[in-house]
């Protein structure tokens, strides 16, 4: 069963490495335009690119998100299975994704991704 809906909340619907972006949207219910504007101030005063992790961490701690470490490794699939309540950022390295409820939200099939670390809200 896939556990997988496709969204992407772009204005333009394109695909540009935009993921955090993306992940930031779903577990705030903002738009695109207020989190990109949100994490370029954050990016300014870290002077940091947009999409480096500590930036939109700082967006998800400041929106009352908590990062955890997970207790056994695994990927965005199980862990929609193991978490099926609740929103969800989840980090795999190079790539963040939402989980909501027991699915993820993405512009592509991410689920073998392997998660480094996850966001919750409080």
């Amino acid at each position: 069963m896939s556990r997988w809906i496709r969204y992407n909340p772009n204005p333009k619907g394109r695909r540009v490495g935009d993921c955090a972006i993306r992940a930031c949207c779903k577990a705030t219910g903002k738009t695109w335009n207020e989190v990109f504007d949100s994490l370029v101030n954050i990016a300014y005063m870290q002077k940091d690119v947009l999409s480096a992790n500590s930036v939109w961490g700082q967006y998800l701690r400041d929106n009352g998100y908590v990062r955890v470490e997970p207790d056994y490794p695994m990927d965005i699939y199980k862990f929609c299975v193991n978490f099926p309540e609740g929103t969800y950022v989840l980090c795999c390295g190079d790539h963040a994704v939402t989980a909501v409820d027991g699915y993820f939200y993405d512009t592509w099939d991410s689920s073998e991704k392997r998660i480094v670390y996850y966001w919750e809200r409080e």
